[in-house]
């Protein structure tokens, strides 16, 4: 396997996950206002069903980016051969660390967007403001273990049945048709 190419990683990452976060981000304030210990209502109902967008538009990104950087480096850093029994371990590993990576820009993220969601009176920078003054960097961390320990079980999942299917097809997602690997 090559080296991974980290400009794809980056933008094909990156892209995909601002896409997912932006086109699902109405979905995800109902579900957080329906979780509100003040109640669905309360906490905004279907009315400002985008508080919360800038944090998750800022984050995305980087966050998407983050994990797959992660993980196609760790798949090269763990070269095995293709036929070894062991490629699903390889990509268990290469996961697991991508979402470890990937919650440290995700969890602060995640504690902005969700305070929004549910306060749609609140900016987003002042939410931001009002976190870091009252609790700290611990407060945009908060729940990052548990967010972890939620990730990785899918990723195990999820990525070693993902590149077994690629496999399968003959499709390599680095690969157009008619070119060579992407840089």
């Amino acid at each position: 396997m090559d080296r991974p190419g980290f400009t794809a990683s980056l933008v094909a990452g990156g892209v995909a996950g601002v896409s997912v976060d932006l086109i699902l981000f109405p979905l995800d304030t109902i579900k957080t206002r329906l979780q509100s210990p003040q109640g669905f209502n309360k906490a905004g109902g279907f009315h400002g069903i985008y508080a919360g967008v800038p944090s998750a538009a800022i984050g995305s990104f980087p966050n998407a980016a983050a994990f797959f950087i992660t993980y196609d480096y760790v798949k090269w850093f763990l070269r095995t051969d293709s036929s070894s029994h062991l490629m699903p371990v390889k990509h268990m590993l290469a996961a697991s660390a991508g979402e470890v990576v990937a919650c440290l820009i995700r969890v602060p993220s995640e504690v902005v967007k969700q305070r929004a969601q549910v306060s749609a009176s609140s900016r987003t920078f002042q939410i931001f403001s009002n976190i870091l003054y009252q609790e700290g960097i611990p407060g945009l961390y908060r729940g990052y273990k548990s967010t972890v320990l939620r990730e990785i079980p899918f990723s195990l999942v999820q990525f070693p049945l993902w590149e077994s299917l690629k496999a399968v097809s003959g499709h390599d997602v680095a690969t157009l048709p008619g070119e060579g690997r992407i840089p």
